[in-house]
């Protein structure tokens, strides 16, 4: 997380010395809302019926659009406290960049339980439901969560053994965290083992499912489809991969480019790379469902268009 902490403190910087800010503030606000509203709408979606509740790849999914919402309003209200000059401790501070730290980490998590339950929907179909029961699924999330929180408590025991937090007070970025170095240490370590980690689980079952849809002859619909589903994961991973590059970006953009340029930079990354990646990959995914996309249309259009209602009828029909 310590990318997000950056990008908005160099928008602070590009304050003092653009008056346009405001509208820049409009322009990344205005999309993170909509987005925001959209991934709300999916998932009352997914609590209205009992074949989202039920079914393990709908909790799943469940799960990380929830991830993904909550770091979207996690990275807006950042931003508007960079806005609105609000300023921070020591502890607060770190309490905010663990929490970000954690939520950032359980996308790319589910990602790979997601994966592997499309693989064991098509390598193992007669033992699918047996093994992705719902009891199952609430303990694979549960894990998810566990991992994401991993990173975050081992900086969390670094920090108490290191000493102090700083006592003064201002905007949370990496002026206001001691023991600075060692920090981005750990969170470098544990992103490459967790990426990698998560980026080898979804390649083996893609391939997996690949071999699956060409030896099986009957079931190749349904696994042309979820190798599509993995493949799309894996875009999903680079989309999530993508705002780790931020600070790699900057500091190659930094020692060639003047300050105003780089501060200009730094705000097109931060929709480009952390905004943007986290507003389009759960409508990408969901929107793909032939069950859940007319009832989220429906929801999302307040009921109006006469096929959702049609649409929304049959799912019901269906579920029941």
């Amino acid at each position: 997380m310590a990318d997000i902490f950056t990008a908005i403190t160099s928008n602070i910087t590009v304050s003092n010395i653009n008056k346009g800010v405001p509208a820049k503030a409009v322009l990344s606000m205005t999309p993170s809302f909509f987005f925001l509203y959209i991934n709300v709408v999916m998932l009352i979606t997914l609590r209205s019926k009992a074949i989202f509740r039920e079914t393990s790849r709908y909790i799943l999914f469940t799960n990380m659009l929830l991830a993904d919402s909550l770091n979207l309003a996690f990275c807006m209200l950042m931003y508007s406290f960079a806005i609105f000059r609000v300023y921070f401790t020591g502890l607060v501070c770190l309490i905010l960049v663990l929490a970000g730290g954690v939520i950032s980490l359980i996308s790319p998590l589910s990602l790979a339980v997601m994966a592997l339950e499309r693989y064991i929907a098509i390598c193992f179909p007669l033992r699918h439901a047996e093994i992705t029961t719902c009891r199952r699924t609430g303990m694979a999330i549960a894990i998810v969560w566990a991992l994401g929180s991993v990173q975050s408590f081992t900086s969390l025991i670094w920090f108490l053994i290191s000493g102090p937090l700083v006592s003064t007070s201002g905007f949370c970025s990496r002026l206001l965290m001691p023991a600075l170095e060692v920090y981005s240490d750990i969170n470098n370590t544990f992103t490459i083992i967790y990426f990698l980690s998560v980026g080898i689980t979804i390649v083996y079952t893609y391939i997996g499912i690949v071999v699956a849809a060409r030896s099986v002859s009957s079931n190749k619909l349904s696994a042309a489809k979820a190798h599509r589903t993995v493949l799309l994961h894996l875009i999903q991973l680079g989309l999530c991969l993508s705002s780790i590059l931020f600070d790699t970006i900057v500091e190659v953009v930094r020692a060639r480019l003047d300050l105003f340029a780089v501060l200009h930079l730094q705000y097109i990354l931060f929709l480009g790379l952390i905004i943007l990646p986290r507003c389009l990959s759960p409508l990408i995914y969901g929107l793909r469902d032939q069950t859940f996309r007319p009832l989220f249309i429906y929801y999302v259009t307040f009921g109006l268009s006469t096929t959702c209602k049609e649409l929304k009828i049959s799912v019901v029909f269906k579920s029941s």
